[in-house]
């Protein structure tokens, strides 16, 4: 009970994890090395774990359909949206991005309903829209003193997340097609990633990228923080987000997905020591009454 609803939450907390790493290498060696690079980790790791799961180390005998849908989705929702997405953690920083992310839900309902014939109730639209309130409250407190340079990177990183939120919300729905009749999530974000990683890496190679990238991997401290985000990140949290989207509506499972922005008011607390303001407090609470709704819990 519930399995789908706690994969979005071990999503959340797993994507949280990876705002703050990658959001970190990509300022030390660039969002666009970052983006490319943490694919090819994340499908070694995803190797292994579907060997000792599936019994082979890539998934073997996928129909020709999958293999479409899959794609879609890696280019759409991995090569594309993360792009931009990377873009936006630099430009923004891991909170203001990932409020950017809080726009899928609306998105992902909309979608839901056009494309699967899925309904909400009322007291889960009501849980929804507390969810996205409280995230937007939390992540839009006013910086004062900002600059009219530091103006455009502001208005040019929340471009980049409203382009990686609408990637990822092709992502989800062009990976829910592919994974009909109960294909293995793991199976699916294996395909996903190979086909994320193979374009960006093409990219590379016709920009004469591909030296470039590898020897930034010399950066001790980006290198740890690209395997951490790595491991959080495409092999965890995509695995997550597949399990909770083929188990959960979308709609619900996305807005559960939504929560980095507040997971990360406690994490930057204990990681960077940042103060946390009242309005931090309450935006949290709004935020986790709108989960306790779509859990039917109060």
């Amino acid at each position: 009970m519930f399995l789908g609803e706690l994969a979005a939450l071990g999503t959340a907390v797993c994507w949280s994890l990876t705002a703050i790493s990658f959001s970190y290498s990509g300022r030390l060696i660039g969002s666009d090395v970052v983006n490319r690079s943490r694919l090819i980790f994340a499908l070694l790791f995803l190797s292994i774990t579907h060997f000792f799961i599936e019994g082979t180390f890539f998934p073997t005998h996928v129909e020709a359909f999958r293999w479409g849908w899959l794609g879609l989705s890696g280019l759409l929702g991995l090569a594309l949206g993360d792009t931009f997405l990377f873009q936006a953690y630099v430009l923004l920083g891991p909170r203001l991005a990932m409020l950017m992310m809080a726009t899928v839900p609306i998105y992902s309902t909309l979608f839901g309903w056009l494309l699967f014939g899925e309904t909400v109730s009322t007291v889960e639209v009501a849980g929804i829209a507390l969810a996205i309130g409280g995230i937007g409250w939390v992540v839009t407190e006013k910086r004062p003193g900002m600059t009219v340079v530091e103006n455009k990177q502001y208005s040019k990183g929340l471009l980049m997340g409203l382009l990686g939120a609408l990637g990822q919300v092709a992502n989800l729905v062009t990976a829910r097609y592919g994974m009909v009749g109960g294909f293995s999530s793991l199976s699916a974000t294996m395909i996903r990633i190979l086909v994320g990683m193979t374009v960006l890496w093409l990219v590379a190679a016709l920009r004469g990228q591909v030296g470039h990238s590898l020897r930034q991997w010399r950066n001790k401290k980006a290198f740890a923080a690209l395997i951490g985000g790595a491991v959080s990140g495409p092999f965890l949290g995509i695995w997550l987000s597949l399990t909770a989207i083929s188990l959960a509506r979308l709609g619900i499972a996305s807005t559960l997905m939504a929560l980095p922005p507040v997971i990360l008011i406690p994490l930057e607390f204990v990681l960077f020591k940042r103060r946390v303001s009242g309005r931090a407090v309450v935006g949290t609470a709004v935020a986790m009454l709108g989960v306790a709704l779509l859990f039917n819990i109060v």
